[in-house]
């Protein structure tokens, strides 16, 4: 297998790999949904985009379609543990930008808007980063046939 294949899709992660992907990736989804679609109480593209031209991320359309696809494709690769290391990837950096742009100046808790739940799936999506998708994930059964 080609070297940088065997080093995206090849971990040694066990089951706490599943036990975290799974529901991160669902939470990550359903966020990207809402963004994309309007799902789950969401407030879909064109809204989304406005919102975020008004806090500074332009072009708005844009960006809520990249935060959007990244939290929805994304969310769905690792909740199935395909390409496991560039979907968190991708997730890292837009819950980073969700932290630093839009929830750090209100604190860490919750409750004011803080930044504590992207930091935790910050957190989570570096983690799986480095692991990889662990057991039962796509990426150990393509790994696997092809070693």
């Amino acid at each position: 297998m080609n070297n940088l294949i065997s080093q995206l899709l090849t971990t040694n992660a066990g089951w706490g790999a599943l036990i975290l992907r799974v529901p991160v990736g669902l939470i990550l989804a359903a966020h990207g949904a809402q963004k994309l679609f309007g799902w789950f109480g969401g407030y879909g593209l064109e809204a989304t985009g406005q919102w975020m031209a008004s806090i500074g991320l332009a072009p708005g359309l844009l960006m809520a379609f990249l935060a959007g696809a990244a939290e929805f494709f994304g969310g769905l690769a690792l909740a199935l543990g395909l390409l496991t290391r560039p979907a968190a990837l991708v997730n890292a950096i837009a819950m980073a930008v969700a932290t630093f742009v839009v929830h750090l100046e209100n604190g860490l808790f919750m409750s004011n808007n803080g930044y504590e739940y992207a930091l935790v799936l910050l957190a989570a999506s570096l983690a799986l980063m480095v692991a990889g998708g662990g057991k039962l994930s796509v990426d150990r059964a393509i790994s696997m046939r092809t070693a």
